[in-house]
């Protein structure tokens, strides 16, 4: 077993036996990472952003007893929470939307449109369309750190950027 199973394992079993102290270091040292992956999938719509993080985290109190550090690491059964939340709070805010009209010239809902159709094109894309278009845009990674990181070669990450560029141009729609 490596040393991040025992460590996520030991500070699980804290958190879960009621260990505020673990609690807050865990969420200490996730946050930021967090947070950055979710204005990415939120199309930096801050208000959408921080609905999800705070839902992603009630869910994560909720069901801490549930994280098998085994399956994977505790950064990416968070980000697997804050999709599913995503998900879900799109498609409610889509039908309240679909009840109210906003206000012809109205930057802010403009701009709250975009962020809303930017986070439906990256919720639609497949997992690796997403993966390879976060480590280019939001880690800012390079062709080559990707393809390190990936254990692809070079040219099948410039493929895949291509591909899920245009994947992500047609899931946000023409303007």
């Amino acid at each position: 077993m490596t040393d991040r199973v025992w460590r996520e394992r030991g500070l699980r079993d804290a958190v879960a036996g009621g260990d505020a102290a673990a609690w807050a270091a865990w969420y200490e040292a996730e946050y930021a990472l967090l947070e950055g992956y979710v204005l990415w999938r939120c199309g930096n719509a801050r208000d959408l952003a921080d609905d999800v993080l705070q839902e992603t985290w009630l869910t994560a109190v909720r069901r801490i007893r549930h994280f098998d550090p085994a399956a994977g690491p505790f950064h990416a059964w968070l980000c697997g929470i804050a999709a599913n939340v995503l998900r879900n709070q799109l498609r409610s805010r889509r039908r309240r939307a679909d009840r109210h009209e906003p206000l012809a010239g109205d930057p802010a809902a403009a701009d709250g449109e975009r962020a809303r159709r930017v986070a439906e094109a990256l919720v639609a894309l497949p997992e690796r369309d997403e993966r390879v278009l976060r480590m280019k845009y939001l880690d800012r990674m390079s062709v080559a750190e990707i393809a390190a990181a990936s254990g692809e070669t070079e040219k099948a990450v410039e493929s895949l950027l291509t591909r899920a560029r245009a994947a992500f141009r047609e899931a946000y729609g023409d303007d």
